[in-house]
């Protein structure tokens, strides 16, 4: 047991739940032990684990229901780069019930980076569709997607609750991504994506905006989507084999810490 100094505590005591409840530990629908109980337990006040408890509550981890014990609601939805899945596919391998709304489907000329990224000429059209996804009927994405004037007449043509846009052009027209880039940063959630993600303005959003190609290095889409605060975390693996780090230096070489 820790005192209770420090503004960082109630982080150490967050992460500690985090990772009991991504364990097992706590399973979905188990309830947490009293704040009385967490604040005994790791010597603290109960202030310190509200906040503690109020961080994994804003990742929708635990209920958010102030005064009795938290309920666990779920456990981390990681998504991993290393095989190119559709939302729609990883949220099914998750187990969650996945749907979309499409808002808008609109033909208009290219941004200079929508025809940087596609690579059409500028002001070329494209196909610029919103739409609001969903797991377990809780918006958690808002997707902004522009599509090459090639793959458009097939997007046009789905209906507004498709639930996966590239499983069905695949199926209907033979389109199918072999490749993606993935650019991943943070936003502040803007007028619309408050309104659609049932947020706060100027909330934090988890952005991802990655470029789709086939098999023969034709775009397909460019899009910007924009994940609500604790609906998904993003897994990345890494190995020294698939991108070397070689250093030549011989023994007699003493270097210190590189900036890399």
């Amino acid at each position: 047991m820790g005192s209770d100094t420090g503004g960082s505590r109630y982080l150490e005591i967050a992460e500690a739940l985090r990772q009991s409840i991504l364990s097992g530990e706590h399973p979905v629908g188990a309830r947490l032990p009293s704040e009385s109980d967490l604040a005994a337990h790791w010597s603290v006040s109960r202030g310190t684990v509200r906040q503690a408890v109020g961080l994994l509550a804003s990742e929708g981890l635990i209920g958010s229901r102030q005064g009795a014990r938290r309920v666990v609601l779920r456990q981390e939805r990681r998504h991993s780069f290393q095989q190119l899945n559709s939302f729609a596919q990883w949220a099914q391998a998750m187990g969650c019930e996945v749907s979309s709304l499409i808002l808008s489907r609109t033909t208009r000329p290219a941004s200079a980076e929508e025809a940087s990224r596609l690579g059409v000429a500028p002001d070329s059209e494209v196909l610029y569709v919103v739409r609001v996804r969903r797991l377990d009927g809780e918006p958690v994405m808002v997707e902004r997607t522009a599509y090459t004037e090639w793959v458009a007449p097939v997007v046009r043509a789905l209906p507004d609750d498709v639930v996966s846009i590239m499983n069905s052009i695949a199926e209907n027209a033979g389109i199918v991504a072999h490749y993606g880039e993935h650019l991943i940063d943070a936003v502040a959630a803007g007028s619309e994506d408050a309104r659609l993600l049932r947020v706060r303005r100027a909330s934090p959003l988890l952005r991802q905006r990655h470029l789709t190609n086939t098999a023969a290095g034709r775009p397909i889409e460019w899009t910007d989507d924009r994940y609500r605060a604790g609906s998904v975390a993003f897994s990345v693996s890494n190995s020294a084999a698939a991108a070397p780090l070689e250093r030549q230096a011989g023994p007699e070489v003493t270097r210190g810490p590189s900036g890399d």
